[in-house]
């Protein structure tokens, strides 16, 4: 299939060194990679043949990188779990301090600091919340499902029925979440921090775009790779 047929979701889970292009380019690949890039190009005015030739560099490029789609989908989600779970844990701990003392000592001149807390607040909840619902009911129901077929057993009716219930969800949130992202990003001027800035003040914009690029890888393996896969792997239990 010609590049130019393929989904950007679906070009970034063949080959994830594409994924910096399109942050190059300011293309969300995760929560709205169900597009081309002509049609992405179209929309944000951007020439499509730029691209085209920072991805044929990009995979040209001899760096080895990990194979996401040839994992298992209990490996996988356990991956998603220590890895990127537990990132957000750990950091929303440090973002909300930070966050917060810039709002009380430069909320005043800084009044995109005070939106910027309240939103990623919110998201902190959220995301604790949307993280615990993949723990305890989608990614068990996935191992469960590995499990079925090294066995060759019958899987167990789950209650939510088919397992494209729970990830619509999980896609909604995630869609949620780049959305709020993207307005933090646009808050704090795409995270370049006043002249002026302290050291907290740069280090809490540092953490803050981590923070942002670590999700979107996030959500991308869930979205553009586990996702599909438990949906093909039920079908085929099914069958």
């Amino acid at each position: 299939m010609e590049i130019k047929d393929k989904t950007i979701g679906g070009i970034v889970a063949e080959d994830f060194r594409t994924a910096a292009v399109f942050k190059k380019y300011g293309i969300d690949f995760c929560c709205k990679g169900n597009r081309s890039i002509e049609e992405v190009c179209a929309v944000k005015k951007k020439n499509p043949e730029d691209i085209y030739a920072d991805l044929e560099r990009v995979t040209q490029n001899a760096t080895q990188n990990i194979d996401f789609k040839t994992w298992d989908l209990d490996l996988l989600s356990d991956y998603i779990e220590k890895t990127h779970h537990r990132y957000v844990e750990e950091k929303t701990i440090y973002l909300l301090q930070f966050l917060d003392k810039l709002r009380r000592v430069k909320g005043d001149r800084y009044p995109e600091l005070i939106e910027v807390h309240e939103l990623f607040k919110q998201s902190a909840e959220d995301l604790g919340a949307h993280m615990k619902k993949e723990e305890l009911v989608l990614f068990p129901f996935i191992r469960n499902m590995v499990e079925a077929k090294r066995r060759g057993v019958e899987l167990p009716k789950a209650h939510f029925g088919a397992v494209e219930n729970p990830i619509e969800m999980m896609k909604h949130e995630h869609e949620n979440e780049g959305d709020r992202f993207e307005k933090i990003a646009q808050l704090l001027n795409q995270y370049i921090p006043p002249a002026d800035a302290c050291n907290t003040h740069q280090v809490t914009y540092k953490m803050l775009q981590e923070f942002e690029e670590n999700l979107h890888t996030h959500i991308h393996l869930e979205n553009n790779i586990l996702f599909p896969k438990a949906i093909e792997l039920q079908k085929e239990l099914q069958n």
